[in-house]
């Protein structure tokens, strides 16, 4: 077996240590400032320490553990807190959103894209990340469309830009406008594009909102699935190049942490976790959503923004404002 525990904590110990040391002088900033978390400050933290001296290979592969494996772990606990029934009730209220949302940004996207003069890969890139859930859906699709290293990179960097943006200007956002916690959550799940923005934005608004949000993000993140079979056989129609599709490649889109989330849940519908147990579960969640904030600040790649060029970025700021704009809508329309 080539696995080795010892060369795993040699290689990933260094920048997981930073990502959580980070983590615990945010925590305790969020304990000082309620009102903005353990997240945003993490965050910030790990990107004026990359501004001062960006993170060498030493580090990566702990920093890559931390803003993936220990972020979805941090979801699969969230799933502790509502069970089954809720989740589905979660579900069936957010439809409505989630879905007028992800029509009108992919077709935007398309009608921009062509007035912008970006070509047809990095537009669908975009805008799928923009509609569904940033860099996990550019991933999903990039190989179906067969897109370049170079279109994903600047999708991705355009993507986070407007990450970082909800998780600050979002929660205030959210109380000018009224919103409960609920319709937060909501707006939250289906206007914020990367799951760990997701997370972040809701967790500062509230614990209910959190809950609510991851629901409503992971049921828009099973939209993965439908968009990419519908880019396969666009490509397959175009030109022949498309990527394989199998059954094992479409159970494949379906991210585990969805599948370990509603399994958590399921526990919790069984009455398995003691009441008790709940709340100190909820603050290792929040403890491990800060270091994978903090790990995604360290890797951030200022250049990569550069090198996306002005058009993308118009196209990713333009999508936003559409997305966020009919998620508001939408709700207060459901509200009335």
């Amino acid at each position: 077996m080539s696995f080795s525990v010892a060369g795993f904590v040699r290689t990933t110990l260094p920048g997981l240590a930073l990502a959580v040391a980070i983590a615990a002088v945010a925590t305790v900033i969020g304990h000082l400032v309620p009102v903005i978390g353990a997240a945003v400050p993490a965050i910030v933290i790990g990107v004026v320490i990359a501004l001062v001296r960006r993170p060498g290979a030493v580090l990566a592969p702990g920093l890559k553990f931390a803003s993936k494996l220990v972020l979805q772990s941090a979801v699969v606990l969230l799933g502790t807190q509502l069970s089954l029934a809720e989740v589905a009730s979660v579900g069936v209220q957010s439809f409505p959103v989630m879905i007028s949302t992800l029509l009108v940004c992919l077709v935007a996207a398309w009608f921009l894209g062509r007035a912008l003069r970006i070509d047809a890969e990095l537009t669908t890139l975009i805008g799928v990340g923009t509609a569904i859930c940033g860099a996990s859906a550019i991933a999903a699709v990039s190989p179906v469309i067969r897109a370049r290293n170079e279109s994903i990179a600047y999708a991705v960097s355009t993507i986070f830009l407007f990450n970082v943006l909800a998780v600050l200007l979002f929660p205030p956002l959210g109380h000018a406008l009224g919103f409960s916690q609920h319709e937060f959550g909501l707006f939250a799940g289906t206007a914020v594009n990367d799951t760990s923005s997701v997370v972040a934005t809701a967790g500062i608004y509230g614990a209910a909102a959190l809950s609510f949000a991851v629901v409503v993000k992971l049921v828009r993140t099973l939209m993965i699935i439908p968009i990419s079979i519908g880019l396969a056989l666009r490509t397959a129609r175009r030109d022949g190049s498309g990527g394989p599709l199998t059954l094992r490649g479409v159970v494949g889109l379906v991210p585990w942490f969805l599948i370990g989330f509603l399994v958590a849940s399921l526990i919790r519908s069984l009455g398995w976790i003691p009441d008790a147990a709940l709340a100190p579960i909820s603050v290792v969640s929040m403890f491990f959503i800060a270091t994978a904030m903090a790990a995604i600040g360290l890797s951030t790649d200022l250049a990569g923004f550069r090198r996306a060029g002005v058009r993308p970025l118009l196209l990713g700021g333009i999508l936003w404002l559409v997305v966020t704009a009919t998620a508001i809508t939408a709700i207060l329309l459901t509200r009335a």
